[in-house]
């Protein structure tokens, strides 16, 4: 594959672009997000690190997004669950807090391909709108309200939230959530790193629905949708 590496440090750059090259991708990594938004088209995946001297990484994630699909990977050296929520809520495929083991990368890598690869998500809402609550879900224009006021959502906060919805007579597990919504039927969606993906979109959800009460855990089995407050 052809890689796009945003990093400003050149410490970090220089190792990894031969390291992936090793493993058979082409390379080519910039330092700053003007760079990066001029060379962005030409890459099959971005492996994007938020902190830049010139343009916030968020921004330069949503500018990606706005115009293209190909597969982000975003980098944090913050380590909370917050800066993870938020490069996820601008448009990554995924968040990796840094440093982080090349192992893990080239795992998220092959993840986040496999599911960029894969046929149309298997979620084929009807054109009706559904309602839990004071929550309505319209499949048609995939748009949420909460008491009539529009929740910005991204693409798999959607595809997770109306999952849940049209399954509200039941608990979803985690290994069904991970093969519906995200294309992950191996045994890595058993794993801690599909849970993190599924518990950090829960979490973005939650707080862009106002109450952890909309998506309730069941501990040791997976979630439901709830009531709200």
């Amino acid at each position: 594959m052809q890689l796009l590496v945003v990093e400003n440090r050149t410490a970090a750059a220089e190792p990894l672009a031969p390291r992936l090259e090793r493993y058979g991708h082409e390379a080519v990594t910039v330092a700053t997000g003007a760079a990066a938004l001029e060379s962005y088209t030409e890459a099959e995946l971005i492996l994007l690190d938020l902190e830049l001297p010139d343009i916030d990484g968020l921004e330069v994630c949503r500018r990606i997004r706005r115009e293209s699909d190909t597969p982000i990977i975003a980098f944090t050296g913050r380590g909370a669950e917050l800066d993870r929520v938020l490069g996820l809520q601008a448009g990554s495929d995924d968040c990796l807090d840094k440093p982080y083991v090349f192992r893990e990368l080239m795992a998220r890598i092959d993840a986040v391909m496999r599911r960029a690869r894969r046929p149309p998500e298997p979620v084929r809402p009807p054109a009706e709108a559904l309602s839990v609550g004071d929550v309505c879900i319209n499949p048609a224009s995939r748009e949420v309200r909460l008491c009539g006021r529009a929740v910005d959502l991204t693409r798999k906060e959607f595809d997770l939230l109306y999952y849940l919805a049209t399954h509200s007579d039941s608990v979803v597990t985690r290994q069904r959530l991970m093969a519906e919504i995200w294309g992950d039927t191996s045994a890595n969606a058993l794993g801690p790193r599909a849970s993190r993906t599924i518990d950090t979109h829960v979490s973005s959800l939650r707080g862009k629905l106002g109450h952890s009460g909309w998506i309730r855990t069941v501990r040791g089995v997976g979630f439901r949708i709830g009531p709200g407050r």
